[in-house]
């Protein structure tokens, strides 16, 4: 048991002793100054009404109950309104490295999931052209989400669903057209709605080299698929330069093939969920939280695009995914509401939240001050493949993720391309290779090295100790990441961490110390070493050993 477990258990011994009422979950946090001690809580002032006394004093009662040796308590001060700030015995904190090198690679990792499947669908780009810095924010946000679940126990399925079908697909094919009426010796005349870029010339051309024969009398069909099939080429590579892999694609256009997108229609249907209006057949979402009804088959015939997404969610919840997360653009948040509301019409016995959705503002590229607005292939727009190309992708990993999905992020590039603190990938990066440093030019395998033996109670000047109750955290931090979806906590935890590494190394030799400084601060240096490696792979950032 940790010593925060057993400080929260012994303050609700102490707080039943007072005759509180349960549920009694009291919340430990590191104060930001480190004078103020190693935890603190506020148990005290939650308390008050209960039972009917002031904070202050039910805190000092508090700390008369608790057995305050049991829980390497050295000293407890109550402070401001009731305040209690807990100071840790050094050496019981430095005992936490050894934990961080006897686990290793599973320091960080839970099974508060219980093998229990989880699908995670993310980018799921139309096949309309190459992947744009939105998809890299999303790629990047997905990918280390389902890592995050995976350290936490559960059993991730990455899942890509291509919009292959409907109105942007006919567009695509007929600026395909377009182009190959250019090489016949017409002119080029992108259709409306229609794409550009340079990207779907050397479609055409390829098409041309490739039917020679019929390049000029060619179907829309053979047009159609063939474009959709060397764009889902294209995007496969721009996933591959960025290190993301999926276990599953799924095609909108079986939706159709299949008949599901029908099933569920004639299911609604039967549920009575469903009326026809001026020639259309609209679905009753306002039941279900909607602001109005939403129409489902418009008067032409034709889906609206959110029914095909209630059937694709039906193929989820029935290839046995009781929990499904989808990442998507803030553009997709009125989706949020009708796929729910769709489902739940269904009745299939799907939770209200299901699916649950990490919806992540767009990016703004920037490079010397000025905002980037176009690539060379895609015209229109900066493609993931660019941006890996200018600053590799473990700076655009990292830089996707280092904010909150629903914020906005500038990316810049100069920024980026630093060797220097400024850039907060080389910085953490930097931090990892310093303690593999250490032992490299020790002549130590960092491998084989072990805790077992080693006096850690001689690790106790303050910045050894902030950085242990760092190392300590992570676990903490990873189950917290995992559990609101928030990979950006990993990040800022990673920067802070390295800062405390960065200080501690400059501050305090490791070799040609005394042995037994010497081998408490080789097992520190090999504890920070872990953890920041962990977190890294957490984001699929990798971990140089050399800079």
């Amino acid at each position: 048991m940790s010593s925060e477990d057993r400080i929260r258990a012994e303050l609700v011994a102490a707080a039943r002793e007072l005759g509180a009422p349960d549920p009694i979950e009291p919340t430990l946090t590191r104060p930001s100054d480190p004078s103020f001690g190693d935890w603190s809580t506020n148990l005290a002032m939650t308390l008050a009404r209960p039972l009917k006394k002031r904070p202050a004093e039910i805190a000092g009662l508090l700390r008369d109950r608790m057995k305050l040796s049991d829980a390497g308590v050295e000293s407890v001060e109550i402070a401001g309104p009731g305040f209690m700030n807990f100071r840790l015995d050094p050496a019981l904190i430095a005992e936490g490295v050894r934990e961080v090198i006897s686990s290793n690679e599973s320091f960080g990792k839970s099974d508060a999931g219980h093998g229990e499947p989880v699908n995670v669908e993310f980018v799921s780009a139309n096949p309309t052209g190459p992947l744009h810095v939105g998809h890299g924010r999303q790629a990047a946000l997905g990918d280390a989400i389902s890592t995050l679940l995976e350290w936490t126990g559960w059993k991730v399925s990455r899942e890509f669903y291509y919009n292959d079908a409907g109105v942007q697909i006919e567009n695509l094919a007929r600026s395909v057209k377009a182009r190959l009426d250019a090489i016949a010796g017409g002119e080029v005349s992108i259709p409306e709605g229609g794409y550009h870029g340079e990207y779907i010339r050397e479609i055409a051309e390829r098409y041309a080299a490739m039917h020679p024969a019929d390049a000029k009398s060619a179907d829309m069909n053979s047009i159609r698929e063939f474009a959709v099939a060397e764009l889902r080429k294209e995007q496969d590579l721009d996933l591959q330069a960025f290190g993301v892999k999926f276990d599953t694609y799924y095609l909108e256009s079986s939706l159709y093939t299949d008949g599901r997108v029908e099933q569920v229609v004639q299911k609604l249907n039967a549920n009575d969920m469903t009326y026809e209006s001026d020639g259309a057949l609209w679905l009753k979402t306002s039941q279900f939280g909607d602001d109005k009804d939403r129409v489902m088959r418009k008067s032409d015939g034709t889906y609206t695009y959110f029914l095909p997404d209630v059937a694709y969610h039906v193929t989820k919840w029935e290839r046995g995914f009781h929990r499904a997360i989808d990442v998507q653009g803030a553009d997709h948040h009125s989706t949020v509401t009708r796929v729910r509301a769709g489902l739940q019409a269904l009745d299939i016995g799907v939770s209200k939240q299901y699916p649950e959705y990490v919806l992540h503002q767009m990016v703004t590229v920037m490079k010397s001050g000025e905002e980037v607005k176009i690539s060379k292939r895609a015209g229109s727009y900066v493609t993931v493949r660019d941006l890996i190309n200018e600053v590799g992708g473990d700076a655009v990993r990292f830089f996707f993720l280092m904010r909150k999905s629903d914020s906005q992020l500038v990316f810049d590039i100069d920024v980026a391309l630093k060797q220097s603190e400024e850039n907060p990938v080389y910085y953490v990066q930097m931090a990892h290779a310093r303690m593999c440093g250490i032992f490299r030019v020790g002549g130590i395998d960092r491998e084989s090295f072990s805790a077992e033996g080693i006096d850690l109670s001689v690790l106790r000047e303050p910045e050894e100790q902030e950085l242990i109750k760092a190392l300590a955290d992570f676990p903490d931090v990873v189950a917290g990441a995992a559990e609101a979806l928030e990979p950006h906590r990993i990040a800022t935890y990673l920067s802070e961490t390295a800062r405390l590494a960065h200080l501690w190394y400059h501050k305090h030799h490791v070799l040609g110390e005394p042995e037994e400084i010497m081998n408490a601060r080789l097992a520190l240096a090999r504890a920070s070493q872990i953890v920041i490696r962990n977190g890294l792979h957490i984001l699929g950032i990798s971990t140089p050993e050399r800079m």
